[in-house]
């Protein structure tokens, strides 16, 4: 964190903005607001709208808390604007946010560092709908919003495809359906003394793991540390270091997984990285740092001591 004439250092939380993930960022950045407040920093809740470049010119924070969801606050659109102002904030730089909000382009990367993905194509929209462009079982889903916002899970034995909403984008990634657990492993930096990869939790739900089971109380269970045999364990934490590496994330990420366990090691995939996981009561990554020894408190403070510019 940068240095401050203040005596208390003043943390801007940024959360809400304009995306399809408001609700849940609002979430997040009022529980890391309060808790940064428990932590002694001066705390101020931005909801972020088109006028926050002269809010945050005029209220001078020390660091900025990136609590933004989904697009214009997890693609590299804020943290430019951050980087332009000169004020030191969390989470991943420009590039490997962008990189990391582009499903296709991160899949790219992946491959080039050895990274098993499932079989994939960028169709139109219209092209998803006129014909299966892709043999069921697979999965429809916008190239570039997270949280399972807008994904159409196409049954094996389906005649025809969905029918998409018009919130869909005009371009739509076409996915394989993975069969298996759900397993994810998170990222507390990468550095000489940072913690590195933290433990693997499974998801457990009763259907497909969307929107509500990753953020309705009740909607999922988290087994953590998961109960997995050690090669699977311990290459989840492999792959989601070499992850993070290759997409220059920085602060912390969260790498997300499906295993076949008919298929051993072969049967493991990697579906996507976030730069900036969920930090809602629900969410896995704060669950992740408790178990290794870090409280919700701790983890809002370590990101903020871990906060730059030229990230």
């Amino acid at each position: 964190m940068a240095g401050s004439s203040r005596t208390t250092p003043l943390i801007a939380v940024l959360m809400g903005g304009p995306s399809s993930e408001r609700e849940v960022s609002l979430s997040t950045g009022r529980g890391c607001a309060d808790a940064l407040r428990g932590e002694g920093y001066g705390v101020v809740e931005i909801d972020c709208g088109p006028d926050l470049a002269m809010r945050l010119s005029d209220l001078k924070p020390d660091v900025c808390f990136n609590a933004l969801h989904g697009r214009w606050g997890e693609d590299g659109a804020v943290q430019g604007m951050l980087e332009w102002l000169r004020i030191p904030y969390t989470h991943s730089g420009v590039l490997a946010s962008a990189l990391a909000m582009d499903k296709a382009r991160t899949k790219d990367v992946y491959r080039a560092h050895g990274l098993p993905v499932a079989e994939s194509v960028i169709v139109t929209k219209a092209q998803a709908m006129a014909a299966h462009v892709l043999a069921p079982p697979y999965v429809i889903k916008p190239n570039n919003e997270g949280s399972s916002v807008g994904v159409y899970l196409v049954a094996e034995g389906a005649n025809t495809p969905p029918q998409l909403s018009a919130a869909m984008p005009d371009h739509v990634m076409v996915e394989a359906y993975l069969a298996g657990r759900e397993l994810t492993c998170s990222v507390m930096g990468d550095g000489p003394g940072q913690p590195g990869p933290l433990t693997v939790t499974d998801i457990i739900t009763d259907g497909w793991y969307d929107y509500d089971a990753k953020y309705k109380p009740g909607g999922s269970r988290h087994v953590v540390p998961a109960d997995l045999p050690k090669p699977i364990f311990d290459a989840c934490m492999e792959m989601s270091l070499t992850a993070h590496r290759a997409l220059g994330c920085r602060g912390v990420s969260r790498t997300d997984f499906r295993w076949d366990a008919a298929r051993g090691l072969d049967g493991l995939f990697l579906l996507e990285t976030n730069t900036q996981p969920g930090m809602t009561p629900t969410s896995l990554t704060p669950e992740q740092a408790a178990v290794c020894g870090y409280d919700f408190g701790a983890l809002c403070r370590w990101l903020v001591e871990d906060a730059s510019c030229d990230r």
